[in-house]
């Protein structure tokens, strides 16, 4: 389980995350908030692509300051942007080269690159520049070359903000269907729609922890005073 204690971050002197201790531990939990909320430093830490200044981010007996390798094996992370995750010449080399720190041997390894583009709807591409894919497929491929390495958790970081309707339900049904347990970060509120549980983050700190409904409507809250606040 994801464990967060007293976990606190700052970019020069501007506090992001103020003293977040959690539990991480059901199925599909999503994160909303603001921009400027702390969402996005606070996915970071939770497979050490950022390293909180004060506090503990461990998973087991790992903790991210000292065992980040070991975290990022178990922890996959999808960014909002999938041509971040997109490097390699060819769409099957980019679902490869995740694989080469795992050390499975060239036919394991060609198995599971061809079973995951099969998965994805992504064989009939596996040759083509993924940086030639749909908005849509990219982020298909960047889901692939994660969940090829078989992570434990991941931890989706608004993979939905650059997409359209159609591709945006295309990965939510595909996030819905995983077996891994699924930490989504993100702006569309119709996501949260079945999961276990929802944080709410304000100002680096967690302001809302329960069911989506009642989540939904302390952001909108949030929202609300917020809005009325500039207009004064």
């Amino acid at each position: 389980m994801l464990r967060l204690q007293g976990v606190s971050h700052s970019y020069d002197d501007r506090a992001v995350l103020r003293d977040v201790t959690l539990d991480l531990a059901e199925h599909r939990i999503g994160v909303i908030g603001a921009n400027g909320s702390g969402k996005s430093t606070l996915a970071r830490t939770l497979n050490g692509l950022v390293v909180p200044d004060e506090g503990r981010v461990t998973l087991g007996e790992w903790d991210t300051r000292r065992h980040a390798k070991h975290i990022r094996r178990r922890v996959g992370f999808v960014f909002s942007d999938a041509a971040n995750q997109i490097i390699m010449p060819t769409v099957a080399e980019d679902v490869e080269i995740g694989l080469r720190s795992l050390r499975l041997g060239r036919e394991e390894t060609a198995r599971r690159v061809d079973a995951f583009l099969v998965r994805y709807g992504l064989d009939g591409h596996r040759d083509h520049p993924g940086h030639l894919l749909s908005g849509g497929q990219k982020q298909l491929l960047a889901l692939a070359s994660v969940l090829a390495t078989e992570p434990e958790v991941l931890v989706c970081d608004e993979p939905t903000t650059l997409l359209d309707l159609r591709n945006t339900r295309m990965v939510h049904r595909t996030l819905d269907g995983l077996d891994q347990q699924v930490v989504l970060f993100t702006h569309d509120l119709d996501l949260l729609d079945g999961f276990d549980r929802v944080l709410v983050m304000d100002e680096g700190r967690v302001a809302f922890d329960g069911a989506p409904a009642e989540a939904v409507a302390h952001y909108l809250r949030l929202m609300d005073g917020a809005d009325r606040e500039a207009g004064a």
